[in-house]
């Protein structure tokens, strides 16, 4: 069996597009679908897309994965890049698909079988409404209603490194809100999207606890361990776990976050970690660490389910992120099969590969966006626009 093409399609929304993808062979009608979407760099993308397919993948044995993506990864000198990784998360997600098609079984019995009958979700992007916190308690439990028992949410606005003292009192004031309306039972995540200074992540982090969250979400930028680790061992004697690592791609980039227990969660996105295999090697790491893996997860269905194979064999996992209930209804109507939420969980896969195929027509009607979210602007948390 060999490669025989590339497609890759961009399906618009209206905070990002999204990139997906179809890997063709010689055999007869068997192809995989992946998804590379990156989050507002689309034209890079499909370029760096363009030149994977001619140098690394036509010719080649789709079902050869580990070959495949170690020969990208070794072979591309500038290495642990997130469109580098992003685009063999897509390819090697396809090539799963391809395989488990292949021999008629669903990719996580590929990748050892399952740990559990059903998946836990927890809903992110339905805090789309103004930032008052009566109309976010409002929504909070008009997605409770649907099922949810988990939801995860950003107080913070346009927040930066500081804040005011009146931005930080409206913060609180938005947690305490959802957590009466939702309840002590649902949990409730929160998001701080790399923002602040330890200082202020430390901080805040003592005036949200009485609302009990079940973590605190990225509190410092990516790039230092060191400040990660520094509010991380500050909010330990609160009870109240610190999660991270949607911005660390492969193995590698994760090494120094377990050298120092930096976070008590890690959150690996199989879109742009490197892929699914990949995800399931961080996974293992961290369970050596005794550490729960809760992947993130902002893409489309496909993400979404590429993500759920990966929940379904992994010892350690913890709850899988989704946003598809609260995005455009085109987004859903894309994907054929894509995964629901039923009274708070996905169910088990059990299509042969991933289970989800492309509707090209609905792709075609929805052409791509131009533009960005801008993620400390005011009103940001609308994704109502590109800015």
């Amino acid at each position: 069996m060999k490669i025989t093409k590339l497609h890759s399609f961009v399906l618009g929304s209206g905070w990002r597009n999204l990139i997906l993808l179809r890997l063709e062979t010689d055999e007869p009608g068997l192809y995989g679908i992946g998804e590379a979407t990156v989050q507002w760099g689309d034209e890079g993308m499909l370029g760096y897309l363009a030149s994977l397919e001619k140098r690394y993948l036509i010719g080649q044995d789709p079902r050869d994965i580990e070959a495949l993506w170690e020969r990208v990864y070794r072979n591309e000198y500038w290495r642990r890049d997130f469109f580098v990784c992003s685009a063999l998360g897509g390819v090697e997600m396809a090539c799963w698909d391809i395989l488990g098609k292949s021999l008629g079984v669903p990719v996580w019995r590929l990748l050892g079988g399952k740990c559990r009958d059903k998946i836990r979700a927890y809903a992110n992007g339905w805090y789309q409404v103004e930032r008052s916190p009566e109309a976010i308690a409002s929504r909070a439990r008009d997605v409770v209603r649907t099922g949810y028992t988990a939801l995860k949410i950003d107080p913070f606005g346009a927040g930066s490194y500081e804040m005011t003292e009146s931005e930080k009192a409206s913060s609180v004031e938005i947690v305490a809100a959802v957590r009466e309306a939702i309840g002590p039972e649902t949990d409730l995540f929160i998001e701080m999207h790399g923002r602040f200074a330890a200082h202020t992540a430390i901080e805040m982090c003592h005036r949200l606890a009485p609302y009990r969250p079940g973590w605190f979400e990225e509190p410092v930028p990516p790039e230092n361990v060191h400040a990660l680790a520094a509010v991380q061992r500050a909010v330990a004697p609160l009870g109240i776990p610190v999660a991270a690592g949607e911005r660390l791609f492969t193995r590698y980039l994760y090494l120094d976050l377990f050298r120092e227990r930096a976070a008590d969660i890690i959150q690996p996105d199989v879109c742009h970690a490197g892929g699914l295999a990949e995800t399931r090697k961080i996974a293992a790491m961290a369970e050596a660490h005794y550490i729960p893996v809760a992947p993130h997860n902002a893409c489309s269905p496909v993400g979404t389910m590429a993500s759920l194979h990966v929940a379904a064999c992994t010892p350690n996992f913890k709850i899988q992120e989704t946003f598809d209930d609260m995005v455009e209804p085109w987004v859903r109507e894309a994907i054929i099969g894509r995964p629901e939420v039923r009274d708070g969980y996905f169910s088990l896969p059990h299509a042969p590969g991933l289970g989800v195929d492309l509707n090209e027509a609905v792709i075609r009607a929805h052409p791509p966006k131009e533009g960005f979210m801008n993620f400390w602007k005011p009103g940001w948390e609308k994704r109502d626009s590109y800015t």
